[in-house]
């Protein structure tokens, strides 16, 4: 069930969207031809002033634009940044572009002077206004100079010229309007050859800049390494240095041969300091035990005497054998062997003194090379400073001799080819004469405009509908006044011979679309209480003019043909009935009635065309609305009840007095009368407040003076009936 529901809102809702669209249709369609006709006069002056334009012309040149790195040193390559390329085209177009680039080309063709450049441009409507003011008020004229003239063409050049880069490419687009397309070419060709010139020159100028500081710098870089290699020299002179290391690796090699014979000279006198201790435990006084000696043992002469010891001792043996103790023979011997021992002895003591004397001797020479070896250490520590210094001089003389090549040679290329630049651009596709003009497009003007004017006047007429907040449909009365819609009435052509025709229609037309309306308001007055009919019902309206007495007419003729009616004229500020309906005028009428100056039967009158009897207003009274809320009033409406069926009331409209107001309170129905496309529902909704605020009983509302044709075409859908576009009624009507 739910869902039922929400498929019924969600029908109801695309059905009031489609209805707000129709809507917008007819309204538009409703003001179609003035739309058109807004549209074609517009085209029409559009035309005239397209065809007066001058044709504007566009040459094109294609311009390529190469990257090319600068032959000097650069803060770029000092600190080893690179430009993007992006940053590098965006920079050229912005020089193509430039104000001083604009200049050069005006200067070389002499644009200043060009007749065809400098045409004055007439204007439109040849009106100067300063003519008719007085001299005290004319504006003071100020006579332009060169330069004003000049920084004009710069102006005018550039407001005609646009650059187009050519997406992931480097090419130019350099296009330039103008009306004569022989200009136009000659400015496009000669902005891409000014630009190629400019930044040739600009080249040459950097490379002249770039040579000229290139050489003050060179010249002082000369004068810094020659200052530098003057102190390196010195120092060299002041401390005595020789070699390219200030002598340290002559003291080097000496401190290691030194240290290479204190070394042998230490193991020398290690091995002579064992043998030293050795025979100075032995002591000098034992001979015998000194022999044992490895060293006294090995020596040469200890060994021959030796051995001629043991020679003789052999011959004592010998002669031991054949002689005694006492022969002289062994006596001979014995005295040989005591000299040989002696000699032997002596060359013992001889030889261990040798080795007291080589130690003393070792240890003599080690202490000397040990004083040397220290000696050298002190020279090399000496040296190590002094090569410190040498070394820091020598690395600040290398880095200005490098730094003085680096300039040289730059200097050298730069001096070279800075005659030789070659240019970062060439003109890939010159400009050629344009045959057709890129503007005025005529044609796709005069449609814009044509176009335009179209959704223009279509907007402007839905602001318009937006805007106008007149009661026209049924639509607006249900939605902007909440009332019941009874009905509506035609408007009626009106004619000076005929102003009341529309009083008398039903009864002589009776068969028309108006008299037809008529009856089927009756039928909603009739239909609207069956059972407790309505016996009087007012009728009134906002203002006056928007035909309550017409509809009070009308539906008392309409009724007169099913009821006895009386038609009672109570607007007596504005009587217009008996005119219309062409009775006395003269006669008595309701203000005589009430004031007793009538009786009731003399002031009645009867329409016979219509079969209604009509009670005029009669003679006007200073205040109508005390005399509609006297007594007597009430009392008159109780009699003429009971002799009629119906009562048809006349009422002054409501917010213009308040007769309705005082009558509300005598009439069983109230019918709201309002003039379409007239009234504005603020107006109708104050005066149907003021009847509700005293409780009328108000039955609907009748739409009144709708145009017919304009509503059968617009509206059909929702007024067909009331607007018998179906055929049904005489073809008369």
């Amino acid at each position: 069930m739910e869902s039922l529901d929400k498929q019924g809102a969600l029908e109801q809702l695309m059905q009031e969207d489609a209805i707000d669209l129709r809507l917008y249709w007819t309204t538009v369609m409703r003001h179609k031809w003035g739309i058109l006709g807004f549209s074609i006069v517009l085209t029409v002056l559009s035309v005239l002033i397209v065809m007066s334009m001058t044709p504007v012309y566009r040459a094109t040149a294609t311009l390529l634009i190469e990257a090319k790195e600068a032959n000097i040193v650069s803060i770029e390559e000092v600190y080893g940044i690179e430009s993007g390329k992006s940053e590098y085209f965006e920079t050229q177009f912005a020089i193509l572009k430039s104000r001083k680039l604009a200049e050069r080309v005006v200067d070389k063709l002499d644009l200043v002077n060009n007749a065809d450049f400098n045409a004055p441009k007439e204007p439109l409507i040849d009106f100067d206004i300063n003519q008719y003011l007085p001299e005290s008020m004319q504006p003071e004229v100020k006579e332009r100079t060169s330069d004003d003239i000049r920084r004009s063409a710069v102006d005018t050049l550039l407001a005609h010229l646009s650059i187009d880069p050519v997406v992931k490419t480097q090419l130019v687009k350099i296009s330039y309007e103008s009306e004569n397309p022989s200009l136009a070419m000659l400015i496009a060709n000669e902005f891409g050859e000014s630009y190629i010139e400019s930044n040739l020159e600009a080249k040459l100028d950097l490379s002249l800049k770039a040579t000229s500081w290139l050489s003050t710098r060179l010249d002082t870089l000369r004068a810094d390494l020659t200052a530098a290699e003057k102190v390196l020299q010195e120092y060299r002179e002041t401390e005595q240095i020789i070699g390219d290391n200030g002598g340290i690796n002559i003291v080097s090699q000496e401190m290691e041969l030194v240290a290479n014979k204190l070394v042998e000279a230490r193991r020398d006198r290690l091995e002579l300091e064992s043998l030293y201790r050795q025979v100075q435990s032995i002591g000098k006084g034992n001979p015998e035990r000194l022999e044992l000696v490895p060293t006294v043992l090995q020596h040469s002469l200890v060994q021959r005497m030796k051995g001629e010891l043991a020679r003789v001792e052999l011959k004592r043996s010998e002669l031991a054998k054949r002689y005694g103790p006492k022969h002289p023979n062994m006596q001979s011997v014995n005295s040989e062997i005591a000299n040989a021992r002696d000699a032997l002895n002596r060359q013992i003591l001889s030889v261990v003194n040798g080795i007291e004397t080589n130690y003393r001797v070792a240890q003599a020479n080690e202490r000397s090379l040990q004083q040397t070896l220290d000696g050298t250490k002190g020279n090399m520590q000496e040296l190590n400073r002094k090569e410190y210094r040498l070394n820091e001089l020598q690395q600040n003389v290398q880095a200005k001799q490098v730094l003085f090549e680096t300039f040289l040679n730059r200097f050298n290329e730069t001096s070279a080819t800075g005659d030789l630049n070659t240019a970062n651009a060439r003109i890939s596709d010159p400009a050629i004469m344009p045959r057709t003009p890129i503007k005025p497009k005529k044609k796709l003007i005069i449609v814009a405009v044509f176009i335009g004017c179209i959704l223009f006047g279509v907007l402007f007429s839905l602001v318009l509908e937006a805007l106008n907040n007149t009661v026209q449909t049924a639509r607006d009365v249900e939605n902007h006044l909440h009332e019941t819609m009874l009905g509506l009435l035609p408007l009626l052509q009106k004619k000076r011979k005929e102003p009341y025709k529309s009083y008398r229609q039903f009864v002589e037309d009776p068969s028309s679309t108006y008299s037809e309306s008529l009856r089927t308001i009756r039928t909603g007055v009739v239909l609207s209480a069956l059972d407790n009919p309505h016996k009087t019902i007012s009728v009134t309206s906002t203002i006056p003019g928007e035909g309550k007495t017409t509809l009070s007419t009308g539906l008392a003729l309409a009724v007169g043909q099913m009821e006895k009616v009386l038609l009672l004229e109570a607007d007596m500020r504005r009587p217009s009935i008996g005119r219309a309906l062409g009775l006395n005028r003269e006669a008595a009428g309701l203000s005589d009635v009430v004031a007793g100056s009538a009786k009731l039967e003399d002031a009645i009158q009867r329409f016979e065309a219509g079969n209604i009897d009509v009670l005029i207003a009669g003679k006007i009274p200073p205040n109508p609305s005390e005399l509609l809320s006297s007594k007597r009033f009430g009392k008159l409406l109780e009699v003429l009840e009971t002799k009629y069926d119906r009562i048809i009331i006349d009422t002054a409209p409501s917010q213009a007095v308040s007769d309705a107001m005082v009558l509300a309170q005598h009439v069983g129905a109230m019918i709201y009368v309002v003039k379409a496309d007239s009234t504005t529902y603020q107006n109708a909704r104050n005066g149907l407040k003021r009847l509700h605020e005293v409780k009328a009983p108000i039955l609907g509302v009748v739409l009144n003076q709708v145009d017919v044709k304009r509503g059968a075409k617009y509206h059909s859908e929702e007024y067909g009936g009331y607007y018998d576009v179906y055929g049904y009624s005489s073809a008369k009507s």
